[in-house]
């Protein structure tokens, strides 16, 4: 397998679980996922939603860090558009200093909530949301200490300055996206369970590798593997992907059409509301690495972060396991056997 493995986990609250015991279970995953020899373990960011917990990235990975060893921990992502470069370059310089070599800085440009959460976010500055790449190019200068001597914050550092710097991502669903990060030479992480449009994963990746030859292009992508392809299609069922779009050309994902007519009610804006299938790959963790094999060929992908968005907790816990480089390893060496 000439690519990685590592996982989303968005802390949802599963089977009437609290919010700490929701919490403990992404704990209890990192650490099952550092065993199943997964590279990395990312956490998300979500405001004011009942439906999962995970609101704070940089506050559980500090946490997740403690509780794992070896496995790289990060954000997937920090949603920049809310916050001060410097503070969220201090937070992950804080972070690197104490785990050297396995902080990841993923960063995201959807809000991660609906429009009262972003303006209770916002609350008391100036921002207006729409400097997201001077943010994002901000921070890069911070992490890398490339400030330019004409910038009005010449000289400031977000100390403490690890030894080693968090490895930075950025986080899309789009060419344009791409096209940023592999213009400023940083790794880049299509999020295919948003957009399962292959031509834009196409156009992506042209772009991203025409501006980084080099660079990491991972895939986020959601998956779930069963025993059999018919127990997995089963506990899919009928899922769907609700997006908002909105009369100023932006279109968000949503985990409701409630959810999705509230932010068009908030955003204060004419909106239209649209369910699409959710496109996520199922079967036996054969058939999965079959796909994840051809996917990496035609687009090539460096590393896939895989996402399984069903509230079934033994069902999701036992897809990661079927999926993990442990177990496929070892059904490799049984066929060669």
């Amino acid at each position: 397998m000439s690519y990685t493995l590592g996982l989303l986990d968005q802390s949802p609250i599963i089977e009437g679980a609290s919010n700490e015991q929701t919490l403990q279970k992404t704990v209890a995953l990192a650490q099952r996922a550092e065993q199943l020899g997964y590279s990395r373990f990312w956490v998300s960011e979500h405001h004011h939603t009942e439906s999962l917990a995970g609101s704070s990235p940089e506050i559980l990975v500090s946490y997740l860090l403690a509780k794992t060893k070896s496995i790289q921990i990060g954000s997937g992502g920090v949603m920049l558009q809310h916050y001060s470069p410097y503070k969220v370059a201090e937070n992950f310089h804080v972070l690197a200093s104490l785990e050297p070599g396995r902080v990841d800085l993923g960063i995201g440009k959807a809000p991660g909530g609906l429009p009262l959460s972003t303006k209770a976010l916002q609350y008391g500055t100036l921002n207006q949301g729409g400097d997201f790449e001077e943010r994002l190019i901000f921070l890069q200068q911070l992490i890398e200490q490339t400030i330019p001597k004409e910038h009005e914050l010449y000289g400031i550092q977000a100390t403490p300055i690890p030894k080693t710097k968090p490895t930075l991502f950025l986080l899309g669903a789009s060419p344009e996206s791409a096209a940023l990060a592999g213009k400023l030479g940083i790794a880049f992480v299509f999020a295919r369970f948003i957009n399962s449009d292959n031509d834009v994963l196409v156009q992506a990746a042209s772009t991203y590798r025409s501006h980084h030859p080099n660079g990491t292009f991972a895939l986020s992508i959601a998956a779930l593997a069963a025993p059999s392809k018919e127990e997995a299609k089963e506990l899919i069922g009928d899922q769907k992907i609700t997006k908002v779009h909105l009369a100023s050309g932006r279109s968000l994902t949503l985990q409701s059409v409630e959810l999705a007519e509230k932010f068009g009610q908030e955003s204060g804006e004419e909106y239209t509301v649209e369910q699409y299938e959710a496109d996520i790959l199922y079967g036996t963790a054969e058939e999965i690495k079959a796909i994840l094999d051809n996917y990496h060929v035609r687009f090539q992908i460096d590393e896939f972060i895989l996402h399984t968005p069903i509230l079934r907790e033994f069902e999701r816990q036992r897809s990661f396991e079927l999926l993990s480089p442990v177990h496929l390893q070892l059904q490799q060496k049984v066929k060669v056997i």
